[in-house]
């Protein structure tokens, strides 16, 4: 699967690239991209993906990303790249006295606006902005914030580590002992950047019907909230039990993590029992896979050292690929673990666009492509980056943004922006869910179809008698937060009466998702040949682990093995440490998030057109955007990634420090110059505030361990958020790392609604994340509970599709339909009735 790290001059080097016009999905659109941040362009990067006009404003001297390591040989910022590749730049300067009317008439003639100058103005002219919204009513504005203006941090400085701590997503990796470790950066602004492109491309959805734009508020910190929410409320459920338990070892289950083979490394999940006892038989550890108080994940936890101590040695005696290929055989959820060389190399990666050929300047190499994968009206495969004032050649548009838009009608202020989108869901777990739970949240009509017989993995897979019958699976958390705001019917698909009433329900669907093994639907009868064929205009997406074309379709895989594919774990950590995991899952979010973005724009597209298609959605190819900057530096340089630690390659210092009591961490992060001699001053070192030498990062470098060593004498006796708040009234970015759990009582959530409560049968009143943007000074609202199983079997069968009341009693009577899980015993039979 992936091979040596090492590239030759025809890999490093493509003597083609794809540039100029594109008819796209969105190729009727214009977007205009002002400030500086990763979220903004990394939002418009997905517009001008499928054809979309990118005009990029930006100071003479370039947007402040373009100084951002890493760095080609040429001296080209690597994430700026990425993140801009195929959009126009369009210099203004803000003391021309000209520029404000020249981006007033850019804004005026946009259909969407990306807003980053909360984050960084970057210089941006001044304009009128109410006025433009009042002279182009169908304007779309996205603007996107560290915090969101309200609240206790409103006001703070923040980087993308700091976030990341804020949010949970550091606290719980790294060594026991720690300091926890970080991820390098990159992050929140992919993660904010697909949130915005869900705002926005909503919102084109809805100006289709009414004419009107939307203007949404996104928060970087609530974006990167999808990550944890899962752990999060979990811990409403069982409490503080969640802490570090060492490097590529996480809670819930044991082993999840990284492990060194003969040659390479391997990624190992296994969660079900079936996959720990084939993992343990694979090894030869018979003894281990018999032991009746190991076959639970929570209970290995117990014993890490010692199972690790057995199969660690067994695991060295052949090699990741040899490994990866029994664990096919066996269905065990095992990856190799590629470095970022391994991506560039892989054939298949770049025949399905996930990594696309790129040109910077003279220089050419390669990253991460759209992982949108519309079959129909596929993504742009590679490009140029912009140099500063150079614009790509005129993409064929229509005649302006009022052309674009019909005549705004009367605004119904309550309308949701995808009122009459219906959503078939076959997803289960946590990805497909996520992805139509953010459908639901804005207003889709999903129903979610399950089974008795086999009901969504999320609600637990536990059929024994006593957890049947008290109902446990409609009282799991977890299922609940994936399930709001939508409909629930169960049909048996295995079953003619099942199979028939699933297609009239899609027959008049806008949009289906399933998230299974590939070969599921179809073999039921429900593939993309068969359904499009009932309804040319449905939209209909696979999200499976490595795409449905993939000589890997067959391997299981987790969200833990989307990341141990992804490449990232090979850039995180210490320089001669193995590959690092950042979560236990943080590929289902991701994935989650990247489908939500592909379905927005394939129902774009079919509401102009009429016509549907089909998207392979590849989930860990949705991973790799994180690893981007190295694939761009490695594929032209050849060098290896530098892996940095907790240390930074632009800022200094930048660290996770230890604060007062048990296990008590700050990250702090001194993000320009102009910071620095405030932190000197706080620290007592008015020397150091002084010192020209250090008035730059590169210089403060050369003493980096000696202000490491002030700062965490500082923080060691400061309490973690008094630390925190002294840190930012300094105007220092800094954030406490915190737990999952703490964020339930997070009191910038806390002020800005974040958390919502609402009561649902068997669990009653419990908390529910919203959504990261928000139309008004609340978020958008959580309009109904996660149903119950088979909740609204009669409401769907009987409102939609007109049965009588008799025949739903004859479906419930022949087990078609129902509202109860079958235990073990009760499936077991029905399969023999079935057969028999």
């Amino acid at each position: 699967m992936f091979g040596n790290n090492k590239l030759n001059e025809t890999q490093r080097a493509p003597v083609i690239w794809q540039r100029g016009s594109v008819m796209g999905a969105l190729s009727h659109l214009q977007i205009v991209e002002i400030g500086s941040a990763a979220a903004a362009s990394y939002c418009a990067r997905l517009f001008a993906d499928f054809g979309a006009t990118v005009l990029k404003v930006e100071p003479p001297r370039g947007d402040p990303i373009r100084r951002t390591a890493p760095y080609t040989p040429n001296g080209q910022s690597a994430w700026f790249a990425f993140l801009n590749f195929n959009k126009s730049s369009v210099a203004l300067d803000s003391n021309d006295e000209s520029a404000s009317l020249r981006l007033t008439e850019l804004i005026g003639d946009c259909d969407v606006l990306i807003d980053g100058r909360d984050i960084d103005a970057a210089d941006c002219p001044a304009f009128d902005l109410a006025a433009l919204k009042r002279n182009n009513p169908g304007l779309i504005h996205v603007e996107a914030s560290w915090f969101g203006h309200e609240g206790p941090y409103g006001n703070f400085e923040a980087t993308d580590s700091t976030i990341r701590a804020l949010t949970g997503l550091v606290k719980l990796v790294g060594p026991v002992e720690g300091p926890p470790v970080h991820a390098p950066d990159f992050q929140t602004g992919i993660l904010a950047g697909l949130w915005g492109f869900v705002s926005a491309s909503s919102s084109v959805l809805s100006r289709m019907k009414d004419g009107h734009g939307r203007t949404s508020k996104l928060s970087i910190f609530e974006s990167s909230i999808a990550v944890s929410e899962y752990i999060m409320f979990e811990a409403f459920l069982r409490g503080d039990i969640m802490r570090r338990i060492g490097v590529n070892r996480f809670w819930p289950t044991f082993p999840v993590g990284i492990y060194e083979t003969k040659q390479g490394w391997l990624g190992v999940t296994t969660v079900t029992p079936a996959q720990w006892r084939a993992f343990c038989e694979m090894l030869g550890l018979f003894d281990l896979r018999d032991d009746a108080t190991l076959f639970l994940g929570v209970d290995r936890l117990q014993h890490m050292e010692d199972i690790e101590s057995r199969f660690v040695p067994k695991l060295k005696q052949r090699t990741a690929q040899e490994w990866f290929a029994e664990g096919l055989k066996r269905k065990i959820p095992i990856v190799p673990v590629p470095g970022i060389g391994d991506l560039i190399r892989d054939e298949e990666k770049k025949s399905r666009g996930a990594i696309v050929p790129i040109a910077i300047g003279d220089e050419t190499g390669f990253t991460a492509g759209s992982m949108q994968r519309l079959t129909g009206t596929p993504p742009r495969r590679g490009g140029a980056v912009p140099a500063v004032g150079e614009r790509q050649p005129v993409t064929v548009r229509s005649h302006g943004a009022a052309a674009r838009a019909p005549l705004p009608k009367p605004r119904d202020s309550d309308r949701l922006p995808l009122e009459g989108v219906r959503v078939i869901d076959f997803s289960m777990g946590w990805a497909g869910p996520i992805c139509t739970r953010t459908l639901a949240d804005l207003g889709a009509d999903v129903i979610k179809i399950e089974a008795m017989q086999y009901p969504d993995w999320w609600r637990g897979i536990d059929r024994r008698p006593d957890y049947v019958l008290e109902k446990m699976y409609e009282k799991m958390p977890r299922f609940c937060i994936m399930n709001r705001n939508k409909r629930g019917i169960t049909l048996d698909l295995t079953r003619p009466q099942g199979l028939q009433l699933a297609k009239r329900l899609l027959a008049d669907a806008d949009l289906a998702v399933d998230n299974y093994s590939v070969e599921v639907l179809p073999k039921l009868g429900l593939g993309y040949d068969v359904l499009s064929k009932l309804n040319p205009k449905l939209v209909m997406m696979s999200m499976s682990a490595f795409g449905s074309g993939s000589i890997y379709r067959d391997c299981r895989g987790y969200g833990s093995t989307l990341e141990q594919g992804s490449g990232l774990p090979g850039v995180v950590g210490d320089a001669n440490g193995p590959p690092v995991m950042s979560h236990t899952a943080f590929g289902d979010a991701v994935g989650g998030l990247n489908g939500c973005a592909a379905v927005l724009i394939a129902v774009i597209h079919a509401r102009r057109t009429g016509k549907g298609q089909f998207i392979d959605l590849a989930q860990i190819e949705c991973m790799m955007p994180f690893a981007a900057p190295w694939i761009v530096a490695h594929s032209i340089d050849g060098e290896e990634p530098v892996k940095y630690g907790n240390r930074h390659p632009d800022f200094v210092p930048h660290g996770c420090f230890p604060c007062a009591g048990s296990d008590n961490w700050i990250v702090v992060a001194v993000s320009s110059d102009a910071m620095w001699p405030k932190l000197a001053r706080l620290l007592g070192r008015a020397d150091w505030a002084a010192d020209q030498a250090l008035k730059q990062a590169a210089g403060r470098r050369q003493i980096e361990q000696q202000i490491e060593a002030a700062i965490s004498a500082w923080t060691s006796t400061r309490d973690p958020d008094q630390a925190m708040n002294t840190l930012q009234a300094a105007g220092i970015a800094s954030g406490v790392a915190r737990l999952p759990i703490d964020l339930l009582k997070d009191p910038q959530l806390h002020a800005r609604g974040f958390t919502q409560e609402i009561d649902r049968a068997f669990i009653g009143r419990h908390p529910q994340p919203s959504m990261p943007f928000r139309e008004t000074d609340k978020p958008f609202a959580i309009r109904s509970p996660p149903p119950t199983l088979g909740e609204h079997n009669r409401e769907i069968l009987a409102g939609i599709l007109g049965l009588s009341s008799a025949e739903i009693d004859q479906l419930a009577r022949d087990g078609i339909i129902g509202t109860e899980m079958l235990m073990e015993e009760q499936l077991v039979k029905e399969k023999k009735q079935a057969a028999g």
